[in-house]
């Protein structure tokens, strides 16, 4: 079966006044529609790769024919990594995690306060167009970054949290404020997600 936008879990303007909703609508009906036309594209004929879920293809990139590697890495990136961003946001997002998670982050970064300021420090350093992302690797969490669409689960790594710091993803309102974007994006984090995806793969 192709692979398919996901719809957004909320109205485009629901994350409003720190995402604007011209933003969010470009951002999913356009771009993400273009990686998942342009994934489609690439598996036109390899049948065999088209029953594969987009992250197997992500998690295995030899196993993709050279031809269309380069196209399934940043097409199958793009569709997967704005899979997981759409769902780890909310109007009623921000604010810190509890429980397991909470736990976790202060015991791998030392207080979510040092933790923000790392995954902030990350997103807005990455050169060029990428992700800041909050990982599971083995049983530690980690904070990295990736240029392009590039993914965390191709080198071993599970995501768990992911700030898109391409400039479609704030221009609009925060033009070249890649620092304000980023602070604004703290506010609609929806930590139940993040913990969801914590719990399954802890």
């Amino acid at each position: 079966m192709a692979h398919q936008v996901p719809d957004l879990p909320y109205d485009f303007g629901a994350l409003e006044p720190h995402i604007d909703a011209k933003t969010m609508e470009i951002h999913h009906d356009k771009h993400h529609a273009a990686y998942v036309n342009n994934l489609n594209k690439a598996l036109e004929k390899h049948s065999d790769l088209q029953k594969k879920s987009v992250e197997d293809l992500l998690r295995d990139l030899s196993a993709v024919p050279e031809d269309i590697r380069t196209a399934v890495r940043n097409n199958g990136g793009g569709h997967y990594n704005h899979s997981l961003f759409w769902p780890s946001m909310s109007a009623d997002g921000g604010g810190e995690p509890d429980g397991d998670l909470g736990k976790a982050i202060d015991d791998a970064f030392g207080g979510f306060a040092a933790f923000k300021e790392k995954l902030s420090a990350t997103a807005v350093g990455q050169f060029g167009s990428g992700w800041g992302w909050l990982v599971l690797d083995g049983g530690s969490l980690k904070i990295e970054g990736t240029p392009n669409q590039d993914n965390p689960i191709s080198h071993g790594r599970t995501p768990l949290l992911g700030v898109d710091v391409w400039e479609h993803a704030y221009y609009l309102k925060y033009q070249n404020r890649r620092p304000d974007y980023v602070a604004a994006w703290w506010n609609v984090v929806d930590w139940n997600a993040v913990a969801d995806r914590f719990s399954a793969a802890s």
